[in-house]
């Protein structure tokens, strides 16, 4: 069982990675929904590669980078009518993937692990594009961490600052969209949300540290997906539904328990 779980494992500990930064920061920002226009959207760079030929990953995020300032930008200046604008936006791209996927000569059996993931066939190649992401934002993180902040908790105080508020907003957008990419072969499009929104609102039940909640909301990731990989080998059923149903199962005990507490 070990030798078959270690890629899965490795990709869970840089999935974990990612939920701790990406996923705390969509939180507090309250992003999830324009993070799930963003991998819904993301289904058109699949589709584009697909039919083109061209390179999945790179393809793929283009397209992705292409929505988040897309997003950035409506969500910045058109606040009243941007859930409107967004869920086009999340529309268009999977329109836009499945008709060329459609015009895709020949059958293409694999467009399911795309939407749903399958977390024990994930390729090298994803691999090692999982560890340059988890590098970026690294990097990222240790730069930018206070702006970050700053625009998340308060957007016109850090302007008035003298904060690059859009700049800063832009690229923590880019940041989500490439964190996207690389979880869909691991996660899927339709169940990434879920994993990188759980984790964080559990961890935030239980400190009220940014950094703290970061370190928790990447650990409770991995535990999260090691228990969903044992049953998935233990009952022979989908690793993903699997670690997402773990997940669900300790956020609804949580709230019952912090409800029973109040």
């Amino acid at each position: 069982m070990f030798e078959l779980m270690q890629t899965p494992i490795l990709v869970s500990l840089f999935l974990s990675f990612a939920i701790g930064i990406i996923g705390s920061f969509m939180l507090i920002n309250r992003s999830q929904f324009i993070a799930a226009a963003i991998a819904h959207g993301s289904y058109g760079g699949i589709g584009i590669a697909l039919y083109f030929g061209l390179s999945l990953l790179f393809t793929t995020t283009i397209f992705a980078i292409f929505l988040a300032l897309l997003l950035a930008y409506i969500s910045y200046y058109d606040k009243y009518r941007s859930d409107t604008l967004i869920g086009v936006i999340w529309a268009v791209g999977m329109s836009i993937g499945i008709i060329f996927i459609d015009l895709t000569p020949g059958y293409h059996p694999n467009m399911m692990s795309f939407l749903f993931g399958d977390i024990l066939m994930v390729p090298m190649e994803d691999i090692y594009f999982m560890a340059s992401i988890d590098a970026i934002l690294l990097i990222s993180i240790l730069i930018l961490y206070h702006r970050f902040l700053a625009i998340s908790y308060d957007m016109n105080f850090a302007l008035l600052n003298g904060l690059r508020v859009k700049a800063i907003y832009a690229y923590l957008l880019v940041l989500m969209a490439l964190t996207i990419v690389m979880s869909i072969r691991s996660v899927g499009l339709i169940l990434v949300i879920a994993l990188f929104s759980i984790p964080p609102f559990i961890a935030e039940k239980f400190t009220a540290d940014f950094r703290a909640m970061m370190i928790i909301s990447g650990i409770l990731g991995f535990v999260f997906s090691v228990i969903g990989l044992y049953f998935s080998y233990t009952f022979d059923i989908s690793a993903t539904a699997a670690i997402i149903l773990v997940a669900a199962i300790v956020f609804f005990g949580v709230l019952l328990f912090k409800h029973k507490g109040d």
